[in-house]
């Protein structure tokens, strides 16, 4: 619930705190004396856009902030937790602050944590109903029946259920036909990702860098014969051989090893050499007796080269890249069998549209099985507000499948015996329409995520025990949500367990105030409601029955 308002420097209002009170509470003043600005400044911390004209003439910048108690707000305190913006002292506290400066710009903070004005509005949804003085246009919109329907009824999951499928089954629908249409082209890709993976596969059986470094052995082998030849004269078969040489310089190390560290450790090393030398002449051996020029295999090798180097051109790649770019080919190509296979495709969408209508299906049902109840309800309030005549109906038209269900639904009425049901918009009066928007904000309030709801002005164009009716139900309304309610009646005004004065004083500056009001001065503020200009006992005395009445 909202549990104070402070505004300051905000149009009419130079510095204002008022302290509001659960249940229903009720402004009322002279016509002028700036009643909205509770409501506009209400506004401002739940996002909505403000200009320069909002600062008070004169002044630099508006600073408004809006508090408000979450204990019966859990889809708010759950918005804050996933933001990290719960008050780390209180966590059932939310404050708001909106600054708006003279030359237009504004700032905005939850819990003093500089915010966006979208961040505003997503929390403010989730705290304060508005309904304003033209609010019963909404009855007017085709939609507005349906979404009504589903909240009054508690059917919006079931609702977001089938908009869901709705989405899903058309989305698929859209690839169906984008798959139909790229078809001619996915399928020449195919042929060219296929002609493309038959030229090079057989080639990928060899391996480019060991062919290469074959290739390179073979078209140098009698060079490397030649100098395998001259290592071995060197190391061992020549007469002046290094390993002969070192046989001898080991021998004269080792006999004089035992009578110094230095020498000891010459031979040790001289031996390590020894042992690598005669390793290297073993291996050079082997490989010279192993080594066979083979012509053809040489030519065979020259051969799968030149056609990875072929390829490689014709591809617009390197040779070393070929498998690379091979295996990319062989999963696109893999990619487009899956999105050829139109079976595959048309069976999901098949599959998709089948869940979407039975959803629908039951939704439908849902819905005219619960109007039976709410027609009901809804003809058992509006009566009391002079339609005792009034008859409701919901009209269910089929239409094509829509993200909204099988059907077009419309609210039909009739407020006078003997005239047949038609739709609302059609033959309601402005005042009627006035009062059914009420009675069905009313029975939908207690369902809606937000707990405080503020009505601008809603009984306009009733007065008398129409008037009182209004009050009554709001005032019941109050018992379950907070009601904050602008009224010029007297009648609604004495249902209220809170009332607030708004005056306007105008000295050299005007400034408009809000104040509480105690006991006896309801009675005075009523009368005046009542009375007009002049109070007398008469109208002082109707309004203390119009409070004992409550």
């Amino acid at each position: 619930m909202l549990t104070r308002l402070n505004l300051q420097n905000f149009t009419l209002a130079r510095d204002v705190a008022l302290d509001l009170h659960a249940g229903f509470t009720v402004l009322t003043g002279e016509t002028g004396a700036g009643k909205s600005i509770l409501l506009d400044g209400l506004s401002a911390c739940l996002g909505e856009r403000m200009d320069a004209q909002s600062v008070r003439f004169g002044a630099d910048k508006a600073d408004i902030t809006a508090q408000f108690d979450l204990h019966k707000s859990t889809a708010a305190r759950a918005w804050l937790g996933e933001r990290e913006l719960l008050d780390i002292d209180d966590e059932f506290e939310v404050r708001l602050r909106r600054v708006i400066l003279a030359e237009g710009r504004s700032k905005a903070w939850i819990n003093g944590t500089p915010t966006s004005l979208a961040e505003l509005r997503e929390l403010g949804d989730l705290l304060v109903q508005l309904h304003g003085q033209h609010s019963q246009q909404q009855l007017l919109k085709a939609e507005y029946p349906m979404h009504w329907l589903d909240t009054a009824a508690q059917l919006q999951p079931q609702a977001d259920a089938v908009r869901t499928e709705y989405k899903e089954w058309q989305t698929l629908v859209k690839q169906q036909q984008r798959a139909l249409i790229e078809r001619e082209a996915l399928l020449v890709r195919q042929d060219v990702l296929n002609a493309q993976i038959e030229d090079v596969q057989p080639l990928l059986q060899h391996d480019y860098a060991e062919l290469e470094q074959e290739h390179d052995r073979l078209s140098h082998f009698e060079g490397m014969m030649q100098d395998s030849a001259v290592l071995l004269e060197g190391l061992d078969e020549g007469e002046d051989n290094l390993l002969s040489k070192l046989g001898s310089l080991l021998r004269r190390a080792q006999a004089q090893s035992g009578r110094a560290e230095s020498l000891a450790a010459v031979a040790t090393g001289l031996e390590s050499a020894q042992t690598e030398l005669q390793e290297a002449v073993s291996t050079l051996r082997q490989f010279a007796d192993e080594q066979v020029l083979d012509p053809e295999r040489f030519a065979q090798v020259d051969e799968c080269l030149g056609e990875f180097h072929r390829l490689a051109r014709k591809y617009r790649t390197t040779p070393e890249s070929l498998k690379q770019d091979f295996e990319g080919w062989s999963r696109e190509l893999e990619t487009l069998d899956g999105l050829a296979d139109s079976d595959s495709l048309q069976l999901k969408v098949t599959q998709a549209e089948q869940a979407y209508q039975a959803s629908a299906l039951a939704l439908d049902q849902a819905r005219k099985t619960a109007v039976i109840s709410l027609i009901e309800q809804l003809t058992t309030q509006i009566k009391p507000l002079a339609l005792p005549e009034a008859r409701f109906d919901f009209e269910f038209t089929p239409v094509v499948a829509s993200v909204n269900g099988l059907s077009q639904i419309r609210l039909l009425f009739s407020a006078n015996r003997g005239i047949p049901l038609q739709p609302l918009a059609k033959v309601a009066s402005g005042g009627e329409l006035s009062r059914i928007a009420l009675v069905m904000q009313v029975m939908i309030a207690a369902y809606a995520e937000a707990p405080v709801l503020v009505f601008d002005e809603v009984d306009v164009g009733i007065s008398g025990g129409t008037a009182e009716v209004v009050g009554r139900l709001l005032r019941n309304l109050g018992e379950q949500v907070q009601v904050l309610c602008i009224t010029h009646q007297p009648q609604v005004a004495a249902q209220g367990h809170q009332h607030v004065l708004v005056e306007k004083q105008q000295g050299e500056q005007a400034a408009s105030s809000l104040r509480e009001l105690s006991q006896d001065q309801r009675i005075s503020e009523l009368a005046r409601m009542s009375g007009g200009v002049e109070i007398n006992e008469a109208t002082l005395s109707h309004a203390r029955s119009l409070l004992q009445s409550v």
